[in-house]
């Protein structure tokens, strides 16, 4: 599977779920505030800014947004919400794409990055990221914690979530770092609709060192968007990268 057959126009259409599941305004809410603290009263850039999920409140806060994305039937969705004069996007890959410009921030959220299936090209990304921001720019990335602790040995999959209507598993190659999500929705009758997405899974001791070769410091992690502390039982991080001010 790559990229362009899972974001297609099936899964733009599906996509936004105002007001639940990542719409919700406890996930939500904290996103925007953090971001629009972290640009500082400058431009941000999204990488894969999909259907504007963030972008949208965040521009309406004030914080001049410019995105990259991948897929156009995401793009199509977001321009039912956002015009381009409001939010311009550049349509191509968030490893090489190049937004005109310089910006204060560049952010990606919701596990984003492992959608790059090779460690070279999330390290390429890091450098895209780079590549836009001026001395003292910071670089937001939103990620979660393999699980692989949940793994006995034999056992190849974890059931990460489960609700009335939905189970989502992932089933992990440890080799490669590889790992698929598998999403599970159903309702009364015998079928159930399963849609697939594949990943690279990044610990965070190897996200600090893409970031150093990329010419950045780790400035602060949190586990989550309010600034919860980050720990061994964490699921997931919030991640602050700073191109040094002398730079």
């Amino acid at each position: 599977m790559n990229q362009e057959e899972i974001w297609d126009v099936d899964a733009a259409q599906r996509y936004d779920t105002p007001g639940t599941g990542m719409f919700a305004p406890e996930i939500l809410g904290p996103t925007v505030d953090r971001l629009a603290e972290l640009a500082g009263g400058g431009a941000a850039l999204e990488f894969a800014i999909g259907t504007g999920r963030v972008a949208v409140p965040l521009a309406g806060r004030g914080v001049p947004v410019t995105g990259i994305e991948l897929s156009l039937p995401m793009v199509r969705q977001l321009r039912t919400r956002a015009d381009e004069a409001t939010i311009p996007v550049i349509v191509g890959d968030m490893a090489t794409s190049v937004a005109p410009g310089e910006y204060t921030l560049v952010y990606l959220v919701y596990n984003t990055i492992s959608n790059l299936l090779t460690q070279a090209e999330q390290v390429e990304c890091f450098r895209n990221a780079a590549r836009h921001l001026g001395p003292g720019g910071r670089f937001v990335i939103e990620l979660w914690v393999p699980e692989l602790r949940k793994l006995p040995p034999g056992q190849k999959a974890t059931v990460w979530e489960t609700e009335p209507g939905y189970i989502g598993l992932d089933t992990y190659d440890v080799l490669r770092q590889h790992v698929v999500s598998h999403h599970f929705r159903f309702d009364e009758s015998k079928q159930a609709r399963l849609t697939r997405s594949p990943h690279r899974y990044i610990w965070p001791a190897e996200l600090d060192l893409m970031a150093q070769l990329a010419g950045f410091e780790l400035e602060s992690r949190h586990a989550d968007w309010s600034g919860a502390e980050f720990t061994a039982e964490s699921r997931s991080h919030v991640s602050v990268y700073r191109i040094p001010s002398n730079r």
